[in-house]
């Protein structure tokens, strides 16, 4: 279901962005369901998510159309992180930070392993979800501090940044479901023990098994109906 909702995602941003409708107007369901070579049910869910992204607008009577930014250039870093969602958030983190991960193997010292150590043990034996929420913050920061680049660590900050509200923590890496809290828990522990190790290797791939898992957590949310694919 995840793999071909974000097959549609793609087709659907590749046709916005080529300029190719008329009118910015999207064609109905069926017509564009046909044209994409997609399943209604994947083609609903994809629209939903432009929906909440801004992207494009549902007007009743008159159809869905293209949300076009005002003005030329980029967008403003303040209007980005007021439009951006958790499924775009993971998609980045799932980029840039089993890269960290790996560098942080290289580079740590071993004042951060001491530190990701004590970290693991606190996310591992939090009570609630304020505290658990903190020492998994102060988990993954630690971990782009010790990849010493300048550049990642900002990015980190801007994807965090961008997650302060409550409704994104309820879609995060959070304590609201114990068993959550105790896999996470268990590929911080993962995580920790490869950069210890210094292997790259093994830190990027457990990052990247732990925020694939988180991204599957985000999606059963986003998307809570399940059902094979119409």
């Amino acid at each position: 279901m995840m793999e071909r909702t974000e097959q549609t995602l793609t087709r659907l941003r590749q046709l916005i962005t080529a300029d190719a409708l008329v009118d910015g107007r999207i064609p109905p369901e069926r017509v564009l369901a046909n044209e994409l070579g997609v399943g209604r049910r994947s083609l609903r869910r994809a629209l939903d998510v432009l929906e909440k992204e801004g992207r494009i607008s549902r007007r009743q009577g008159r159809g869905t159309f293209v949300q076009s930014p005002a003005g030329n250039g980029a967008l403003p870093l303040d209007h980005i992180l007021e439009r951006t969602n958790p499924l775009e958030v993971i998609e980045v983190r799932l980029s840039v930070e089993p890269a960290m991960a790996r560098l942080a193997a290289l580079r740590a010292s071993q004042a951060d392993i001491k530190k990701l150590q004590r970290l693991v043990e606190e996310t591992r034996d939090a009570t609630d979800s304020a505290v658990y929420e903190a020492a998994d913050e102060q988990f993954h920061r630690t971990v782009a501090e010790a990849a010493r680049n300048a550049l990642f660590l900002a990015v980190f900050d801007t994807l965090r940044a961008s997650q302060c509200d409550a409704g994104w923590r309820r879609l995060g890496e959070n304590a609201h479901c114990y068993k959550r809290q105790s896999v996470y828990a268990g590929f911080h522990r993962d995580i920790s023990e490869a950069i210890a190790a210094r292997d790259g290797e093994r830190a990027q791939e457990a990052m990247f098994r732990h925020l694939s898992d988180v991204q599957r957590h985000i999606y059963r949310h986003v998307f809570p109906s399940g059902g094979a694919e119409q």
